[in-house]
């Protein structure tokens, strides 16, 4: 899905925090072709601050400035253990902005408190966005209005698919399968790579086999919309060389195994959630 960066008007947009997602939103609005000057970045690191400066053109502070004051929209991209102490001194100044949070673990009622503000919109994107192809899971707070959901929308549609879930818990479910789906993904890619190596390719021909294999696969997949599983048979003749490999899987369970996969991880983020909840204030 592209996005129409025109539709943004003449919003900023503030990134607290200049990681990894940061800058795949800041390469993704650039190459959609928003200003430089619309997209300010606080970033404590020396290092980064100067790469996202030569690499987008974009203003880069060290702490929370005035300039922020102009910001219509600000994004929060970091690590939730220091969310509550970043807060602090830039909430006062972009009071009248729309908040968007992809910072993890942490609530829409955690962030309203602690960023003084009801307009407040919780996403979850993964790594993907990097590349354009990210899946990004959206919740709009009660005090963010239809306006608000519209300009989250335009800033993470430059990254790849956006959807909405209809409440907050529903991004810890978010996290456990799009969020964290790209590892198991790659792990997949990692165990199959090593199978073709033992079978005697080389390690860079294994990984090309299997990385057009499953872009083909995928693709294919995304073409129709057939049942995972009848693509699957499809493959698989009676007495076949892939019912055999598949034989292996399903002995070994895989099906059990991801599903107690993707469970732990949703797991996982609710126990962090409600850690951050809990916390004394």
């Amino acid at each position: 899905m592209k996005a129409d960066t025109n539709a943004l008007g003449n919003v900023v947009i503030a990134f607290i925090g200049g990681g990894q997602m940061a800058t795949a939103l800041i390469a993704g609005l650039r190459r959609s072709g928003r200003s430089a000057d619309s997209i300010l970045v606080v970033e404590p690191d020396a290092q980064q601050r100067s790469r996202l400066g030569e690499r987008f053109g974009v203003q880069v502070f060290p702490s929370s400035t005035q300039e922020l004051a102009r910001a219509g929209a600000v994004v929060w991209a970091v690590k939730p253990q220091v969310m509550e102490e970043a807060a602090k001194p830039v909430r006062d100044i972009v009071r009248s902005a729309l908040h968007i949070s992809i910072v993890a673990g942490i609530a829409t009622p955690l962030l309203q408190e602690w960023l003084q503000t009801d307009r407040v919109i919780r996403v979850m994107p993964n790594t993907p966005a990097l590349v354009g192809e990210g899946v990004t899971g959206m919740f709009a707070g009660p005090g963010a209005a239809p306006a608000d959901r519209e300009l989250a929308h335009r800033i993470f549609a430059v990254t790849g698919h956006t959807f909405w879930v209809d409440a907050d818990d529903r991004i810890d479910a978010v996290t456990a399968v799009s969020g964290s789906g790209p590892g198991y993904v790659f792990q997949f890619l990692a165990s199959f790579q090593a199978a073709a190596q033992a079978l005697g390719f080389s390690e860079e021909q294994a990984r090309d086999l299997v990385l057009r294999t499953c872009a083909g696969a995928v693709q294919q997949a995304c073409a129709e919309t057939t049942a995972l599983t009848t693509l699957r048979d499809r493959v698989a003749s009676k007495g076949g060389t892939t019912e055999a490999g598949l034989n292996v899987l399903t002995r070994y369970e895989l099906p059990r195994a991801m599903t107690e996969a993707v469970g732990s991880a949703f797991a996982r983020a609710r126990e962090l959630s409600n850690r951050q909840a809990a916390k004394p204030v």
